[in-house]
């Protein structure tokens, strides 16, 4: 199998395991998690071995989203983070981070002994590298932050990569696994436990008091006296999180290498787009070489681009692993707060029954264990002593101001720019095969697409989410939207929110000027 065959996801390899039914009536619970991803899942798990009633709803497959998709590195070294983290939260502040994040990776472990998972767990060191001389003081300062932290780390110049580099901070006792094995041996233990998990069942309606109600897209209503929402990126975002939040998408290739070349551990650089290296068990006497990287907002790459994105790190992994074949490529996304820390409890400042789990910035293995953790801790009475530390409803107006401003008008300048007439094709005679573009006809904007038969499947070009238009990633054949990341197929479906509802499809029919204003109809849904 070559790089240009498009394989999917390592862990979507993995059998799914049983199908759940989608939710066919009314239930009552105790606790009802919205988000079927690490997160949801370990919150669930967590809240059934303690005892209670528990209901999981998944608007597709569990451990299928973005934990279907991750790179499965387990660690509490994030990048710079622990420097940045100390800024803005004190000293304090980031040795409640490393606990709470070195607390999760050892948690995996013991979980997997407990319940005797098999999911290649592997304890072995973490890196943050770079190739460049000129960046190894900020490499050294963010080994002292995470050595302040409690973390075992210290500088290094000797990393085991077949290519030179310039510094890494080391961190010891650090883990990688299979996503997928470990959360549906956790599934399967939340069922054993007469846990609840209804797939296929997209929750739209949230109605808060002493006792909760959630409604979905099929008209069935969940009661519950405490609810969590792990979906990714909030589907309800009642403290405005999305002012805060700001979507990244990243791509991933990956093929077999001999063992003997297994670098031993896991590595990330900040060097250009991120490149994020780590292998995996794959078969006798071979194991999978995973490289992530080029990082970029959804919905703001032009024609071909995110292609060339899969090709640059393809480069990238060709010239510093030779001879290595890729064979599997997918793409990840995240969400990154403004302060570098996830918001992990309060849905909102006057809530006392609803909960949520956001803003892992691409490290969702330790920050989606250790919410599972917090918000068990929290539903039970308990608090841990790192719970404000992630407390959503947390602001630092000053130290975070510059990144919500940047936001914003980032946001601001989708909003308003891509409805000025240069932002859209002129009409669909410009869309190629396999393409995607809005396009303005009888006053409506359409988002079109022109699939490899030459048929047009054309949808409302507004997100409903709050409205911005979205973009063709010609790559993934999907829609993006550039403000807040929600993605849909080219028929509209809602393939990853915060959008809940699809975008409005339409019957359209291509005159042979390559137009359509005449023949435009809404289509039955």
């Amino acid at each position: 199998m070559s790089h240009e065959s498009g394989s999917g996801s390592l862990w979507m390899e993995y059998a799914p395991g049983p199908g759940r039914p989608a939710l066919d009536g009314p239930v009552e619970t105790e606790v009802a998690v919205v988000g079927g991803g690490i997160a949801g899942l370990c919150t669930a798990w967590e809240l059934a071995r303690a005892g209670h009633r528990v209901a999981l709803l998944e608007a597709d497959r569990i451990a299928s989203g973005v934990t279907g998709h991750t790179t499965a590195k387990l660690s509490a070294l994030h990048g710079l983070a622990y420097a940045q983290i100390r800024s803005v939260h004190g000293v304090r502040g980031a040795r409640l981070y490393a606990h709470s994040q070195q607390t999760a990776v050892d948690h995996v472990a013991e979980v997997c002994d407990e319940l005797g998972i098999d999911c290649d767990l592997e304890r072995l060191p973490a890196y943050t590298y770079t190739e460049d001389p000129a960046e190894t003081d900020l490499l050294r300062e963010e080994a002292q932050a995470a050595r302040e932290a409690g973390l075992d780390a210290s500088y290094v110049t000797d990393v085991p990569l077949p290519f030179p580099v310039a510094g890494a901070v080391r961190v010891e006792n650090q883990a990688q696994f299979h996503p997928r094995k470990y959360l549906l041996a956790l599934a399967a233990d939340l069922e054993a436990l007469s846990g609840g998990i209804f797939e296929r069942t997209r929750v739209t309606g949230l109605t808060e008091g002493p006792s909760c109600e959630l409604t979905t897209s099929g008209g069935h209503t969940v009661k519950a006296r405490d609810v969590v929402i792990a979906t990714h990126y909030p589907v309800f975002d009642r403290a405005l999180l999305f002012t805060r939040l700001e979507p990244k998408r990243e791509l991933v290739v990956a093929g077999p290498m001999p063992a003997g070349r297994d670098p031993g551990g896991v590595f990330l650089t900040p060097d250009g787009a991120t490149r994020s290296v780590r292998t995996a068990p794959y078969d006798e006497g071979r194991r999978m070489l995973i490289i992530t990287g080029e990082k970029f907002t959804p919905g703001t790459e032009g024609e071909g681009e995110v292609g060339r994105r899969f090709e640059r790190l393809a480069s990238w992994a060709r010239e510093r692993f030779p001879g290595v074949e890729l064979t599997h490529r997918w793409a990840t996304q995240d969400n990154y707060t403004t302060d570098r820390v996830p918001y992990v409890g309060r849905l909102h400042a006057g809530s006392r029954h609803t909960y949520v789990a956001s803003g892992f910035a691409g490290w969702g293995m330790s920050s989606g264990v250790m919410a599972g953790s917090l918000l068990a801790s929290r539903i039970r009475g308990r608090e841990p002593a790192w719970t404000s530390l992630y407390d959503p409803v947390r602001l630092h107006p000053v130290k975070e101001a510059p990144a919500m401003l940047r936001l914003q008008a980032q946001v601001g300048k989708h909003f308003i720019g891509d409805r000025l007439p240069g932002a859209h094709a002129d009409s669909t005679a410009d869309i190629p095969r396999g393409g995607g573009a809005v396009v303005r006809i009888g006053g409506r904007r359409l988002a079109v697409h022109r699939n490899q038969a030459g048929s047009l499947h054309a949808v409302s070009a507004r997100c409903t989410h709050l409205g911005c238009i979205v973009h063709f990633n010609d790559e993934e054949c999907a829609w993006e939207c550039p403000c807040h990341g929600s993605r849909f197929d080219v028929e509209g479906k809602v393939t990853q929110g915060p959008a809940l509802k699809p975008l409005e499809r339409f019957d359209v029919e291509e005159n042979v000027e390559g137009t359509m204003e005449d023949n435009v109809k809404e289509e039955d849904r």
